[in-house]
């Protein structure tokens, strides 16, 4: 494992504490708590407007249910967001903030659960997630959505975006902060309720599945953890020698938190990173 793109420099070497810190994003910022609550705040204010449609079922599961937002014009894009949480925590009603961004442009956006692990499998997660977006592209015009689909996603969400490029319904993505190779996951404190397994770790890392040719901007801060940064340029790195499209996108200063809010507003650096994915309207 180590030398793959993806793995932390010198892994090997070290204790079950540093490969923990590696990866622990909240232990890494002070003000945690704080932006949480003004995320979920802000989130309650777009969950209250009268256009949102809540809980859409899109599955069996009390997770599998969808947040909507419909743009004016049914045939505008929407943002599909994918919440993060390392596959084993959060949800999607403290996330509906980040898309009133990419909605103040005329979009629609949508919000999926997801069941969390340990009670899914990070199989599960993905399936779930492919399910969702099949619930769009087959369903969404009931809901006032049949505009190209763009998926964007956290963290966790990050992954789960990378690897729904592959779904046909989806014409661009927004990787944020994400992690792209599993395989040192599976010696930290976060396999305790992932349980990754050997055919998960090779066949659900991004790093290793084959480059998919559509748009996809990676994107982290400058002051996220090492490990995270390192993710998305080599991931960036295999996209590019596979010819696929997309920029990689340090926004200066912004931590694994701070950088949220850059999709929460309608000039954020990365609303207009999620703009630039599709070609303009024809006739404007």
């Amino acid at each position: 494992m180590p030398g793959l793109p993806g793995v932390p420099a010198g892994w090997g070497s070290l204790s079950a504490a540093e490969r923990d810190a590696a990866y622990n994003n909240t232990a890494a910022v002070a003000d945690v708590a704080a932006l949480h609550a003004a995320r979920a705040a802000a989130s309650d204010i777009t969950r209250a407007r009268p256009e949102a449609r809540l809980d859409v079922p899109y599955g069996a599961g009390p997770r599998n249910v969808i947040d909507l937002f419909p743009a004016a014009d049914r045939a505008a894009p929407c943002l599909v967001f994918l919440h993060g949480g390392y596959w084993q925590m959060n949800s999607k009603e403290s996330f509906a903030c980040l898309g009133d961004g990419a909605r103040a442009h005329g979009w629609a956006a949508a919000l999926p659960g997801y069941t969390l692990a340990p009670a899914a499998t990070l199989t599960q997660i993905v399936q779930e997630v492919g399910q969702a977006l099949s619930f769009l592209a087959e369903h969404g015009g009931e809901h006032g959505i049949a505009g190209p689909l763009v998926v964007a996603g956290w963290s966790a969400g990050g992954h789960l975006a990378a690897l729904a490029l592959e779904h046909p319904n989806v014409a661009a993505g927004l990787a944020i902060s994400g992690l792209f190779e599993l395989a040192p996951l599976r010696e930290t404190y976060l396999n305790e309720r992932l349980r990754l397994t050997d055919e998960e770790i090779a066949t659900l890392s991004p790093l290793r599945r084959p480059v998919v040719p559509k748009p996809l901007a990676i994107t982290y801060g400058t002051r996220e953890l090492p490990a995270l940064i390192q993710n998305s340029r080599a991931f960036h790195g295999y996209r590019v020698q596979g010819r696929a499209p997309g920029a990689l996108m340090p926004i200066e200063g912004r931590n694994h938190f701070t950088i949220l809010p850059e999709l929460q507003t309608p000039q954020g650096a990365l609303t207009q990173a999620l703009l630039s994915l599709l070609p303009p309207p024809t006739g404007r």
